[in-house]
């Protein structure tokens, strides 16, 4: 709204831009600095190892380093994981089994000898009572009871069975265990006595192949430990390290040593890291409204307000940061909604692409993620600033907000589908989205008309009021100028129209128009729209005094403006819709006067001394237009001025009288300081025609007969 035409970029940075922008960038800078990094200084002096959190730690920003305290963990898991380490090797065991197979050939020989043909009962019991004298009195017996054959098959059964065990590792620690369990390894068809007899046999020749080696269990473990790589910890801005009264463990507390956390002073880099963010947007954004906005750069309002706003949605971002769905339900989308209202779009998509930056980078570890919540900040403040037009309607603001919605909306599936995002998270973000959206609906509209006014902006709202007949300065015209009013509102007919053809701003053109010559309050006989058919004071002065009493209602019409507490962009037009044009009429006058002692115009004497009459004592003060408003409305005030004074006003004549007035004020570079380019000039002179011909179209001369009949009509209530 404030807005009406691009800035000249041309224009060179001056010593004055220059230190308007050091002092503005100093303050934003430490401001922005100062809410970036409140939390640099730790909070948290007295954690300790093994003893309760006062208080959630979190992690002050993202890191990632080797962790010594899991490292160890892992390598110490890794060490217990080894299995003890045995002697025992294939060589070892095979010498061990031949050596015991021997033992057991030497006393089956014996055996062998008890059994051989020809040998009495008392012979093999002297026999056997040297070879086995350690076996049992039941083992004893069995042996004496056996044939040649069973006895065969017992020696072949034991001594199966001792290579068998002593083949295999058989460690010291096992050893009593196998003896006790010899009984369950014997097979070979044998009956339980025999099976015993052969157990009792074997298991005096029984010796362990293998026993634990400290040294190479210890030599194991710390392979298996080397083998473990050290181990990354990383941590997320804002994750939790600890929670409340949690006792602090060696991981929590490693993290707090390295934070810096459990000491004093600030954290340098981080502090830093935020002033170097810090300096890049603030000097961005007052670099670009310098070259691209120069009608904001040098209203100190405009600065104050898009500095507060980014300050405060910083200030927001800052607080809800790390806190899950928060930073989603913040009514961001208001920053770009109410900047594309009061100031333009073009403002508003620079400050809210800035905000989706900062809030990425405040919340890098946030919920889902910097790029996450950036893409969802910009998306849904660009789908604001399209929507929500002109403001000049509540439902423009809920149209504005529900787009804001579909888009963030979106935006969180999107990410869902790319994998960042589970269901539950993506339901969480549509419900913040739900709440942005409407908050930012409602913030907008209720904050539009009285941020507008705090800073000096001119708001839809309040044109409209303006617009309004029964607004005070307009009853003043109505009823002390009725010429000046009714002229007022032609030529806000006219520039209404022709501002909506060029695309510039109509509401903006129709009630400036209205208030263009409200210094004409002050003296409404010097005006002959006002004077009623009276006499005209204009004819008892010299051209001189006219022109100075004209030009007095331009500053007249500022001082009345000023009391009634008119906008000052409304107030701008009232100059600007004179411009430094020349006031033909009363110059001619003192042209032909100056002429008349020495004949006139037509002779050489004449014509010098017409020339001579300085026309600058009858030129407006300006400033030219500024605005293609301005414009507009000094060529609508022009336009229908001379027309209302046309004899015929056929198309013809009234073609020719505005292409006579747009060639004057071309001529005399009245638009060289506004950006009206010749195919707007030309759709302006056309929109005039045909507003006027509508206005003064001719009218069918009804006979006297037919007036008596539609008058009776009106009066009965028949015809509006």
């Amino acid at each position: 709204m404030l807005t009406s035409s691009a800035a000249d970029t041309s224009v060179a940075f001056t010593r004055r831009d220059a230190w308007r922008l050091l002092a503005a960038s100093v303050l934003l800078i430490s401001a922005m600095a100062v809410i970036l990094g409140f939390d640099v200084l730790p909070a948290q002096p007295s954690l300790e190892l093994g003893m309760p959190a006062p208080t959630v730690v979190q992690a002050p920003r993202a890191a990632a380093y080797t962790s010594q305290v899991k490292t160890q963990q892992a390598r110490d898991a890794a060490s217990a994981a080894v299995d003890p380490q045995y002697t025992y090797t294939a060589a070892g065991a095979a010498a061990v089994a031949a050596q015991q197979a021997r033992a057991f050939e030497q006393l089956a020989q014996v055996v062998d000898a008890a059994f051989a043909p020809g040998i009495t009962d008392l012979g093999r019991q002297a026999i056997l009572a040297g070879a086995l004298g350690d076996l049992t009195s039941a083992d004893r017996k069995t042996l004496m009871g056996l044939t040649p054959a069973r006895w065969s098959a017992v020696r072949e059964e034991a001594a199966r069975v001792l290579a068998t065990l002593e083949g295999a590792p058989l460690l010291d620690t096992q050893l009593p265990l196998v003896r006790a369990n010899l009984g369950d390894q014997i097979a070979g068809g044998l009956s339980p006595d025999e099976r015993s007899l052969a157990a009792a046999m074997v298991a005096p020749l029984l010796v362990a192949n293998s026993s634990y080696s400290d040294q190479l269990t210890s030599e194991a473990r710390a392979a298996a430990a080397a083998a473990v790589q050290p181990v990354q910890q990383s941590w997320e801005q804002g994750e939790t390290i600890v929670g409340d009264g949690v006792r602090i463990d060696d991981v929590a507390y490693e993290a707090i040593t390295y934070f810096g956390l459990n000491q004093g002073g600030l954290d340098v880099a981080r502090l830093v890291g935020f002033f170097v963010l810090s300096v890049l947007t603030i000097a961005l954004l007052l670099l670009w409204t310098w070259r691209f906005r120069r009608e904001f750069w040098h209203r100190n309002k405009v600065l104050l307000l898009l500095s507060l706003i980014l300050l405060v949605a910083v200030l927001a971002l800052k607080l809800t940061a790390g806190r899950y769905w928060l930073p989603y339900a913040l009514p961001l989308g208001a920053v770009g909604m109410l900047l594309a209202v009061l100031l333009d779009g073009g403002a508003a998509l620079v400050l809210t692409s800035l905000l989706a930056i900062l809030a990425a980078t405040v919340n890098g570890g946030g919920y889902g993620g910097g790029l996450e919540l950036a893409a969802y900040t910009l998306l849904g403040g660009i789908a604001g600033i399209v929507a929500v037009r002109r403001g000049d309607r509540l439902s423009g603001f809920v149209r504005a907000g529900s787009a804001v919605f579909l888009v963030q909306a979106l935006t969180a599936v999107t990410f869902a589908l790319l994998g960042r995002q589970d269901m539950r998270g993506v339901l969480e973000l549509i419900g913040a989205a739900a709440v942005s959206s409407g908050g930012a609906a409602v913030a907008t509209a209720g904050s539009v008309a009285v941020v507008g006014s705090l800073f000096g902006i001119l708001t839809v709202f309040q044109l409209q009021e303006l617009a309004n007949p029964t607004a005070p300065l307009l009853r003043r015209l109505l009823v002390e100028t009725p010429g000046t009013y009714h002229h007022s509102l032609m030529v806000g007919n006219l520039a209404e129209r022709a501002a909506e053809v060029i695309g510039a701003d109509p509401l903006v053109a129709r009630v400036a128009a209205y208030y263009h010559d409200v210094g004409k309050l002050a003296n409404p006989a010097a005006f002959i729209e006002n004077q009623a058919g009276g006499a005209n004071i204009h004819d008892e002065l010299d051209p001189e005094a006219s022109a100075q009493l004209l030009k007095s209602h331009v500053s007249a019409g500022i001082d009345i403006a000023y009391g009634a507490g008119l906008p000052k962009q409304l107030i701008a037009f009232i100059p600007q819709h004179h411009g430094t044009g020349v006031m033909a009429y009363f110059y001619g006058r003192a042209r032909e006067e100056a002429a008349a002692p020495y004949g006139g115009l037509d002779t050489p004497e004449g014509r010098k001394a017409a020339d001579a009459v300085d026309v600058r004592k009858f030129r407006h003060g300006g400033p030219k237009p500024q605005s293609r408003e301005a414009a507009i409305i000094m060529l609508a005030d022009s336009v229908e001025a001379s027309v209302r004074s046309l004899v015929s006003r056929d198309e013809t004549a009234i073609r020719a009288m505005v292409g006579r007035i747009f060639e004057e004020r071309i001529g005399d570079g009245q638009f060289d300081e506004c950006d009206l380019t010749l195919r707007d000039l030309e759709r302006i002179r056309e929109s005039f025609v045909g507003q006027l011909l509508g206005m003064y179209h001719q009218r069918i001369a009804y006979p006297d007969n037919k007036i008596v009949e539609l008058e009776s009509r009106r009066a009965a209530g028949g015809e509006e």
